[in-house]
């Protein structure tokens, strides 16, 4: 998986006893299966995740939920993971960003949906997720709304 990152911020995560960027592209690899549970051990139990929308939730079943019922399936195509400057034990912002592709629940494929992901991480666990993605724009031009 693809770490977009200066030098200067890959030397200072390496000093880390974790990578960030390796542990939430593996928390959405195992996420995007979906294994919500295997994807808990990524996570505090203090979680909180805000999905495009404003959607809040507290546990990755709630997010492989959301998107059983927004999608027939839905994959990440990650195109880069960047930890903020100034990582450390007690804190690491990490973006993830790429596209999505699947299948709409009427059984339409689609892909190339941006997104990007903003995760915060405490002491080598996730504590908070912000979701944004194009899905809601592609549905308005789906349903004749607006142009893409």
């Amino acid at each position: 998986m693809m770490h977009d990152a200066p030098s200067s911020i890959n030397a200072q995560a390496t000093a880390l006893p974790y990578d960030p960027a390796a542990l939430v592209d593996e928390y959405l690899r195992v996420l995007m299966i979906p294994d919500p549970t295997a994807a808990r051990r990524f996570v505090s139990p203090e979680l909180k995740i805000r999905f495009t929308g404003g959607r809040e939730m507290s546990d990755p079943a709630q997010c492989a939920a959301f998107n059983a019922g927004r999608y027939g399936w839905v994959k990440k195509r990650f195109e880069g993971t960047e930890v903020v400057a100034g990582a450390s034990l007690e804190q690491a912002i990490v973006y993830n960003r790429g596209t999505l592709y699947g299948v709409w629940p009427d059984g339409q494929a689609f892909e190339g949906n941006r997104y990007v992901d903003r995760y915060v991480i405490r002491h080598g666990l996730i504590v908070q997720m912000d979701v944004w993605n194009d899905s809601a724009e592609r549905l308005l031009a789906r349903a004749g709304l607006v142009e893409l």
